[in-house]
């Protein structure tokens, strides 16, 4: 399994750019990927191992999106040239925008995205996914992780089910870690 989360580690590379949220008004979230990936535009999906069952009654572990509506795609372009990208593309999707101006992207910074990929490593078990909405209601404390495995994370250290889970949230998705809380300090 470390051999796993190293090579899954090692393709996350941190450049700089930022990057867009965009919602899906279609279920064919891997070919939008596709499009955006042969426009030269990297893309990125969460997902989980899910446990299916065969007609023969034996269950299959199968990487799924967590989001089927969601996709996150690097700023490599203007907002003028992405847009016209976006409107030009045969899928129905509109990037997210700012609450209180809704003709500006909202851009997701590199190093929140970079560390809300790390977190999406579908390899770690303890690991939930909820709402925005969901995410905004919970209350903690802002915090560094110093020890452990997600040392040098940032996040709030929230609890959930008697149990601190380390808290990223972005625009239309936030991850929950578990963490001991004993490796946290306040920011």
């Amino acid at each position: 399994m470390e051999d796993k989360q190293e090579r899954y580690i090692d393709t996350i590379t941190n450049d700089k750019n930022d990057w867009y949220a965009i919602r899906l008004y279609t279920t064919k979230q891997e070919e939008v990927a596709q499009f955006f990936t042969e426009n030269g535009i990297e893309t990125f999906i969460p997902k989980q191992y899910v446990a299916e069952e065969d007609k023969q009654g034996r269950v299959h572990q199968k990487l799924k999106p967590v989001v089927r509506n969601l996709l996150f795609v690097k700023k490599t372009m203007g907002d003028a040239d992405f847009k016209r990208l976006v409107y030009e593309s045969n899928f129905k999707m509109s990037v997210l925008t700012k609450a209180e101006d809704n003709s500006k992207y909202s851009l997701i910074p590199h190093d929140q995205m970079y560390e809300f990929r790390l977190m999406c490593n579908p390899d770690v078990h303890l690991r939930k996914f909820i709402s925005a909405e969901e995410a905004r209601l919970k209350e903690g404390d802002a915090v560094l992780v110093k020890f452990g495995p997600l040392k040098g994370m940032t996040g709030r250290l929230v609890r959930s089910s008697k149990k601190y889970y380390l808290l990223k949230e972005i625009p239309g998705i936030g991850v929950m870690l578990k963490v001991s809380r004993w490796c946290c300090v306040p920011q």
